[in-house]
């Protein structure tokens, strides 16, 4: 990893520091995050991957998914693990109007509260692409929203980036505290599946905890 980018990703979390980018903590702890879901079949088997280690995550879904899928939302409630607001539609902020961009999030915070057969209220929510505009972050924040970003990228998401490569993301960066990303959806399964096996195994030999964000 280059000097220029740590220093670079240093300079925006620095100017960006009401955004979470990670969690402190002295213990050996990380939070696995998944975006883009729910998918069929290939949320159903990220949910047995965790299940296999004991691990928790927590899933930021785009509210369209959760309305065509909604069982499939519902398990992962049932498994224990968290459910972030990941917009209605997936949209990017930095190409959206700041109303546009609200109301988004206002639906994905509907659809969240109707589809879950337990009452639930996220507060979580991470900004598609990671592209937010300043406005937009401050009046979710004012509505209590944290927003949620990483410090951790696998890039499962890149067809340019090898399932190798995508491993040696997450394993040579994480650190106690860590938000790492992965994205349960079809374009990033070819990676994905090969490095969340990987991943979990590791943490577990390393003895981590893997939970919710809370």
């Amino acid at each position: 990893m280059s000097a220029l980018w740590i220093k670079t990703n240093w300079l925006i979390k620095t100017i960006f520091s009401n955004y979470v980018w990670r969690i402190p903590t002295r213990e050996k702890i990380v939070y696995l995050t998944f975006d883009d879901g729910p998918t069929p079949e290939i949320t159903d088997w990220v949910l047995n991957q965790l299940q296999q280690h004991q691990a928790k995550a927590t899933f930021f879904c785009i509210g369209n998914n959760i309305e065509k899928y909604p069982s499939i939302f519902n398990r992962i409630l049932a498994n224990g693990h968290a459910i972030g607001n990941h917009t209605f539609n997936h949209v990017k902020g930095w190409k959206t109007s700041t109303i546009t961009y609200l109301n988004e999030v206002d639906a994905c915070d509907k659809i969240i509260r109707k589809t879950a057969i337990n009452s639930l209220e996220s507060l979580l929510f991470r900004p598609p692409y990671g592209k937010i505009k300043p406005s937009q972050a401050t009046l979710l924040r004012k509505k209590g929203f944290r927003i949620m970003m990483w410090d951790v990228l696998s890039k499962d998401y890149d067809t340019s980036v090898s399932k190798e490569k995508c491993l040696q993301n997450v394993l040579d960066n994480l650190e106690p505290g860590s938000l790492i990303v992965f994205h349960d959806s079809v374009k990033a399964f070819p990676n994905l599946e090969y490095c969340l096996p990987k991943t979990l195994a590791f943490l577990a030999e390393k003895g981590y905890k893997m939970n919710v964000i809370d």
